[in-house]
């Protein structure tokens, strides 16, 4: 690797190569926060599935409860890393100098940080708070974009807001 390097470095000196920049192997341009707002809701769901789960759980039998449970745990963690994946992405391979600041930063470590939480336990307010602060980031993005934004009341069980770009 070493010797391709040098011969590509040699030859960038005299014909003075245009440096390509791209945030994969094929750059799409195409970035959505939509993805981490739907996990954010499912992730509040289940700690409502869970909380109605353990308050109902004398009138049920101790399987269906358990194996409920079980699901519903298993589906909240595996959003609560779809959060976080979808977040890391954008803020990595779209977030630049010009559109970040100290409180972009402090948002994005406080979604990492809430999204570990909802996996560590099961409340409700912690996931509120969670879709809360992805709701901020998405609002972010599109104001990166130039787009205007508005909150409505999602159709979901979570009865909880969605940003949506206006268009």
């Amino acid at each position: 690797m070493g010797v391709l390097r040098g011969i590509v470095e040699t030859l960038d000196r005299f014909a003075h190569f245009e440096t390509a920049y791209a945030h994969c192997d094929i750059p799409c341009g195409i970035y959505d926060p939509h993805q981490a707002q739907l996990a954010a809701h499912t992730v509040l769901r289940m700690d409502m599935l869970i909380a109605d789960v353990m308050k109902a759980s004398g009138n049920m039998s101790a399987d269906f409860d358990r194996n409920k449970l079980v699901r519903c745990i298993a589906i909240k963690e595996q959003h609560a890393e779809i959060v976080k994946h979808e977040v890391s992405v954008i803020w990595g391979d779209y977030g630049k100098p010009e559109n970040t600041t100290a409180e972009t930063h402090a948002l994005v470590w406080g979604i990492m940080k809430a999204a570990s939480k909802a996996k560590q336990d099961a409340n409700v307010e912690s996931a509120k708070e969670l879709l809360e602060k992805v709701e901020q980031f998405a609002e972010w993005f599109w104001k990166t974009k130039k787009v205007e934004t508005k909150r409505v009341k999602s159709f979901y069980p979570t009865e909880a807001e969605i940003v949506y770009p206006k268009v």
